[in-house]
């Protein structure tokens, strides 16, 4: 681990402490144009989220019914009745999105993949950089106004399904998470930018609870006449 990362985790509640816990919770608001243009819009209903914090798994629930629930690995996706019936399913999911664009519609089983994916790598944020396979590295660091932002770039192993296989991390002078760069391969690879904050402790994890993402330019600044994804966390909690 470099000395940036050390740090981070340190102040996101440490090693010892992530080690102890196996599950996180979060009540889940989300939104924004991504959605609308894939054809799937997102209402403001909130939703329950939980993950598992050392392999890769989530679920979110209700989703299309109120009986129903998402469950996601990166090899499988589905969406089920609550007594575990299975509604539809699609193994090898990441394979559906070959030859998508931006306005690409996405079906049920798509969005739920992307729920599943993305979720599980927000509420594991800086932790999961330190699961095996992860290459980190310290890049040039990003100035956002008055503050500095220290930042690592991240390549993701192949059995960790996510954005795309290289993401940026920006940390302010605190060590907090404050910005999140990728492409969304599952969207035509459009370069995105999300700014994090609003922190809130966690049975001793410190997790940012509202989340923003843009379009970003070729320069790196984000297009903020347009929120691509919005996402809202309320009652966060880790077991």
């Amino acid at each position: 681990m470099n000395e940036l990362l050390a740090q981070v985790i340190e102040v996101h509640g440490g090693m010892a402490r992530w080690r102890a816990l196996t599950e996180g919770h979060a009540t889940i608001v989300s939104g924004g144009d991504l959605f609308t243009i894939k054809g799937v819009p997102q209402d403001p209903a909130p939703r329950e989220m939980t993950v598992r914090l050392h392999e890769e798994w989530a679920s979110v629930g209700p989703f299309g019914a109120p009986d129903q629930k998402t469950d996601f690995t990166p090899g499988r996706v589905s969406i089920e009745k609550l007594d575990g019936r299975v509604v539809a399913e699609r193994l090898d999911p990441r394979t559906s999105f070959d030859g998508h664009v931006l306005e690409t519609p996405w079906d049920a089983l798509d969005r739920a993949y992307f729920n599943g994916y993305a979720l599980w790598t927000y509420l594991t944020t800086p932790f999961l950089l330190t699961m095996p396979g992860f290459t980190v590295t310290e890049i040039e660091a990003w100035r956002e106004g008055d503050e500095v932002w220290r930042g690592v770039r991240a390549t993701f192993p192949p059995e960790i399904a996510s954005h795309s296989d290289d993401q940026e991390f920006y940390f302010d002078s605190d060590g907090l998470l404050r910005r999140h760069d990728y492409h969304v391969d599952v969207a035509g690879g459009f370069a995105a930018t999300q700014y994090v904050g609003d922190y809130a402790e966690a049975d001793g994890i410190m997790v940012p609870t509202r989340r923003r993402a843009y379009r970003r330019s070729a320069d790196g600044r984000p297009r903020l006449d347009q929120v691509m994804v919005s996402i809202d966390l309320s009652n966060v909690r880790f077991r």
